[in-house]
């Protein structure tokens, strides 16, 4: 297959070595391919008894649930595959044990994994399984194919791809829609998330489709317009882009490491920056804490008064390109990072979407149903 990358790297190594960052190989290699992460040094019966700490109190769920993947009685972790209009993908989709005895349908949330990674490397991953479990949600895993990429990157730097009516955000959605008719799907309370490249396609699937998704979550990822072909996608993981203006307010939390040698931490604030211009008068404020034997980091909340978020940034200290309070097991993981899946699921929880946003497409001349 064609890499659409491999044309741009030999005359952008001199750019990227006067960043100061890997070449241009080695910076698409470790996203396109990432390697599963080096197991870290014991820890210290210390740090093993540690609790994370954090802005929401909760009690963590067992550890075994979130670093074995081990799938609860009653609840179920199945593969499916999607038909329709803009392409075909399979998925993998989590349902609580909860699901069947719920007097209420349930929240859906939509988890687009990074280059080189599949559904079930994203699961172990993020631990999002076990938190579903938790808090009653059922969780959907649409895997990239290696004939719409050779390393199963979503193609987020495409310009066919980054707009509703088509492309991968039509097929993202499409799939999401067909969930929430065969399943207890809650329609008002349906999100997305996803790392790298996953975070990129979410920012764009969740603004093309706001009639659709109530709120996004982005790890590592970039703004929307931020690159509309493979080099303009280089140049925007080293030194950053600004994207476009949104045309509509979406909740947005964002989780970045600071010390992220693959997709430039500027672009969580740029991402941060594009989802602030759509609202009115939020009040900021800013809290620097740190996990327990773990990394500091900064959270950047955005609300009207004292009521719920409507846009978080999280820039955590001395981590990379890695999933922040990951599994191990997982790749792209950093476990020594705050909880993005729990703080993931609290924000989307506090966030619906209406009746009347839900009626109403987001682009002229397209229907809200695929």
């Amino acid at each position: 297959m064609f890499d659409p990358f491999k044309t741009t790297r030999a005359r952008s190594r001199k750019k990227l070595r006067s960043a100061k960052v890997p070449s241009v190989s080695n910076a698409w290699g470790t996203l396109l391919t990432p390697a599963k992460p080096a197991r870290r040094a014991k820890a210290s019966a210390g740090e093993r008894k540690a609790k994370r700490v954090g802005p929401v109190a909760k009690q963590a769920p067992p550890a075994t649930s979130r670093s074995t993947g081990t799938v609860p009685r009653g609840a179920s972790f199945r593969t499916g595959t999607h038909e329709g209009a803009f392409g075909a993908r399979s998925y993998k989709l989590y349902v609580p044990s909860m699901a069947k005895k719920a007097e209420e349908p349930l929240p859906l949330i939509v988890m687009l994994h990074g280059c080189g990674q599949t559904p079930q490397d994203f699961a172990r991953g993020t631990g999002m399984n076990a938190l579903a479990e938790e808090f009653g949600a059922l969780v959907l895993y649409p895997a990239q194919a290696r004939k719409a990429h050779l390393n199963r990157c979503w193609n987020w730097f495409k310009r066919s791809d980054q707009a509703r009516g088509g492309g991968e955000p039509a097929l993202i959605a499409g799939l999401t829609q067909e969930i929430i008719a065969g399943q207890p799907v809650d329609p008002a309370r349906v999100y997305v998330a996803g790392l790298s490249a996953g975070a990129s396609a979410s920012l764009i699937v969740a603004t093309a489709y706001s009639d659709i998704f109530a709120a996004v979550g982005v790890h590592s990822g970039l703004a929307v317009g931020a690159a509309h072909d493979a080099a303009s996608a280089t140049r925007a993981m080293v030194a950053g882009a600004p994207g476009r203006r949104l045309g509509a307010p979406m909740p947005t939390i964002i989780f970045h490491g600071e010390k992220d040698k693959v997709v430039n931490p500027r672009n969580g604030r740029f991402a941060a920056m594009r989802a602030l211009q759509p609202y009115d008068r939020l009040e900021r404020t800013e809290k620097t804490m740190r996990v327990s034997g773990g990394h500091e980091y900064v959270r950047t909340a955005h609300r009207v008064g004292r009521g719920r978020s409507y846009v978080e940034h999280w820039l955590v200290q001395g981590s990379g390109h890695a999933w922040s309070g990951g599994n191990a097991s997982g790749s792209y993981t950093d476990p020594d990072g705050p909880d993005a899946s729990r703080e993931m699921m609290r924000f989307f929880l506090r966030h619906r979407t209406t009746k009347k946003r839900r009626a109403s497409p987001g682009s002229p001349g397209v229907t809200a149903t695929l």
